[in-house]
């Protein structure tokens, strides 16, 4: 379901739907409550709600900001994953630039089509959240045949095909890093307690007696827009590579690489 909302609509849209539903929601439950039970206008209970609120909303809070904090420092390590693997990439082909022009040649098409299989075809999968080794298995195995294939001679050429085979070896490590990220979200216990404990925060805002109907609700939907904005932060950061704040394959068509992407180049 997150994943759908993330790859079809835009974060606007699910903020609406996530903010103003939760709000509009917890109104209508208030008012529901009110009508149901008159005598919550006086306040009696006030004193226990407050203190049941203030425990609660703590517990709440920690787990809140744990959660965005964990999805936050994920998305970023997300980046520095795919970062590295693109500049670990790039410095192959300068690595290569320094061999014979046959060989050269056959190192950078291995390396351009290994950029693509990436961006065209892996980071779909892993934005729909099925990302496969397959994708790019093929051009993994080219890219290590096309190092071997060649033979430095002299200590020059031994020293860049060394960086070369190392940069290649942390492509891979990368690689195999990324697809995990590809593959992770918030733990179900997390959610439970994420989602669960909005469901018990929002109903208790409406045991809170208010003589005036109108700070009544402006104090339910307070609460509940503020718990609104939370969960559309943990939505939105959930998934590394889906949503307008998704991990993005740019750094695969910079710098180095971006000769594979000129008109007619690539695979």
């Amino acid at each position: 379901m997150i994943l759908w909302l993330l790859n079809n609509l835009s974060t606007l849209v699910i903020a609406v739907l996530i903010v103003g539903g939760i709000t509009g929601l917890a109104v209508l439950g208030s008012l529901a409550a009110r009508r149901r039970f008159p005598h919550l206008a006086g306040g009696d209970h006030n004193e226990m709600v407050g203190i049941a609120l203030g425990m609660f909303g703590a517990i709440y809070g920690i787990i809140l900001a744990f959660v965005v904090v964990t999805l936050w420092t994920q998305l970023e390590n997300t980046e520095n994953i795919v970062a590295t693997e693109a500049t670990d990439l790039a410095l192959v082909v300068r690595s290569a630039d320094t061999f014979p022009a046959a060989d050269r040649a056959r190192i950078n098409q291995a390396v351009g089509a290994y950029a693509h299989a990436v961006v065209e075809v892996q980071w779909p999968l892993m934005r729909d959240g099925r990302p496969s080794y397959d994708a790019t298995a093929v051009q993994t195995r080219d890219l290590y045949a096309a190092l071997q294939a060649y033979e430095p001679s002299g200590p020059r050429a031994e020293t860049f095909y060394a960086e070369a085979v190392s940069r290649v070896n942390d492509v891979a490590a990368q690689r195999r890093a990324r697809i995990s990220m590809a593959e992770t979200s918030l733990p179900v216990l997390l959610q439970v307690l994420v989602y669960g404990g909005a469901l018990v925060i929002i109903p208790l805002t409406f045991l809170f007696g208010l003589r005036s109907l109108k700070m009544q609700l402006l104090f339910v939907a307070a609460v509940a827009g503020l718990i609104g904005f939370s969960l559309l932060l943990v939505v939105a950061l959930d998934r590394p590579f889906a949503g307008d704040l998704s991990v993005t394959p740019q750094p695969y068509q910079e710098a180095a690489l971006s000769r594979f992407w000129t008109a007619g180049a690539g695979s």
